[in-house]
């Protein structure tokens, strides 16, 4: 199963790439953020964003990021095996 995840922006890592290193549930990986909206990537850092297959999707504001967080932890096991994919490099 593939879920979108939501993410907090740590760092832009390649401007020319469109990447940045995003934190997902305490695992940071880099993912393509070209797809949002005309962003400017200086102002990224900090955002949550919604995460899915190595892309970031969209941003949200915190409060849907961890109410969304919350309704995964309470999925349970799907949840955690898609932490562990993630974690292990399967996914993202």
């Amino acid at each position: 199963m593939c879920l979108a995840i939501p993410g907090r922006v740590v760092e832009i890592v390649d401007d020319a790439g469109q990447l940045a290193r995003v934190d997902i549930a305490g695992v940071r990986r880099t993912v393509n953020v070209a797809l949002l909206d005309d962003e400017c990537l200086e102002q990224l850092p900090g955002q949550w964003v919604l995460v899915h297959v190595g892309f970031a999707l969209s941003r949200i504001d915190e409060r849907e990021a961890l109410a969304t967080l919350r309704l995964l932890q309470e999925m349970g096991a799907a949840y955690e095996q898609e932490l562990r994919e993630l974690d292990e490099g399967v996914v993202l």
